[in-house]
């Protein structure tokens, strides 16, 4: 067996196990062996996702600066979303306890549908319980056996899922690439077609060029989905997203987006035409098998959106604080690849024992953040993923920055080979 230092998550893809209900003794064995970096999954958050909170790994607490968890507009732990939680709550009870289809919906949900289709200018949303389960059941409810998908490369797991579980034909397109997407619509021949990108990139911080695109889908009369799940409610003049900051938000046939990131909470929706979402009502089987939102959530993002909607003072705040970190780490000499938004990768290579030792030193200083390997990530670009937020303080930044240079940039410069 290699090193276990040296082994990662896609090693034990396919189990060695006889029986699939028993997890594979390697995997149990090397599970044990890397517990030290393994540990850094799952940590305890003791509290909400503030910019600043205590966290617990291996039954020891940290205060620390968190630069993880995508709450971009800080409204996750706002009073009048807290409130407004609070007084559903009351009202309502816990959960839904049924699927919309049959045990129907609360006006609370009603009211959400449409201030999200008004708030996108679309005709109808659609609404489901979980960001991954949305994604996967819009593509899957849509496509059928005979038609194709066309991904972006780079595109979030729960799309190539709802490609799949469609059963209709997956092509991949090189990242942003216009003439990879055109020879790959050739490649798709005359079946019925879609292209699926992001509109920011979960791992690289970088936003689908969108207009370039679109020119590509158009002139092979393809329609474009986008999934919006980091860029709602903090790109374009009105939070519309990325199709909103490129001015292109009429040629864009479905909007996608989750609820988890600049909500503040949990699940997501899905926009367009009246037809096409009502069709999804009863074909996207995560929402019409599936318990509705708990109506205390539901009123939560409904006091979100209007906060987010109201003016844009939390999208500047988001993008002052974006471009002060982003400079100041290139300025370090950090790696950041080609991001360009709120979702700020720190890559640092192929070694990946250095990763995980980098990482507890972090946390250690008082900075949470998480280690990204493969395969979520090339082997070649083992990283972090910096989640700036517009409740980031410029202290809590310049703190982040220096642990950052005394722990990476440091440990780098010195030659440790990445």
């Amino acid at each position: 067996m290699k090193d276990p230092a040296e082994l990662s998550l896609a090693d034990f893809n396919f189990s060695d196990s006889e029986n699939p209900l028993i997890a594979s003794p390697g995997f149990v064995k090397w599970r044990e062996s890397v517990s030290w970096a393994m540990g850094l999954y799952e940590p305890q958050m003791i509290g909400g996702p503030t910019p600043r909170l205590l966290l617990e790994r291996a039954g020891k607490r940290h205060p620390v600066i968190n630069l993880t968890s995508y709450n971009y507009l800080g409204l996750a732990t706002h009073p009048e979303v807290v409130r407004a939680a609070h007084e559903a709550l009351d009202r309502y009870g816990l959960g839904a306890c049924g699927s919309p289809v049959l045990s129907g919906l609360s006006d609370l949900h009603r009211r959400l549908e449409a201030r999200l289709a008004a708030h996108l200018q679309r005709e109808a949303s659609l609404l489901f319980n979980s960001g991954f389960g949305g994604a996967m059941g819009a593509l899957a409810g849509l496509l059928r056996k005979g038609d194709a998908v066309i991904l972006d490369e780079k595109c979030h797991l729960s799309l190539i899922a709802g490609a799949t579980l469609s059963r209709s034909k997956t092509f991949f397109f090189k990242h942003n690439d216009p003439q990879s997407l055109d020879d790959t619509l050739k490649e798709a021949g005359d079946r019925r077609r879609v292209v699926v990108v992001e509109g920011i990139y979960s791992m690289d911080g970088d936003m689908a060029d969108l207009p370039k695109l679109l020119d590509v889908a158009e002139k092979h009369h393809c329609g474009l989905f986008i999934d919006e799940a980091h860029s709602m409610l903090c790109w374009g003049e009105h939070g519309r997203g990325v199709p909103e900051h490129f001015g292109v938000e009429k040629r864009v046939g479905l909007v996608f987006a989750t609820f988890s990131k600049a909500f503040g909470a949990v699940g997501g929706c899905v926009t367009g035409e009246a037809g096409t979402i009502d069709y999804l009502r009863f074909y996207s089987h995560p929402y019409s098998f599936s318990c509705a939102l708990p109506p205390a959530v539901v009123a939560g993002l409904l006091a979100s959106l209007d906060l987010a909607t109201r003016d844009d003072t939390l999208r500047r705040r988001l993008w002052d604080n974006t471009k002060y970190f982003r400079e100041r780490l290139l300025a370090l000499g950090v790696n950041i690849g080609h991001s360009t938004t709120q979702v700020i990768p720190i890559i640092i290579g192929s070694n990946r024992p250095l990763l995980y030792q980098m990482c507890h030193e972090m946390n250690d200083k008082g900075l949470f953040l998480a280690p990204v390997d493969y395969p979520s990530v090339p082997e070649d670009q083992l990283r972090y993923r910096a989640a700036v937020s517009a409740g980031h303080t410029r202290q809590d930044l310049d703190e982040a920055l220096q642990i950052i240079e005394d722990v990476v940039v440091k440990k780098l410069r010195q030659g440790v080979k990445a």
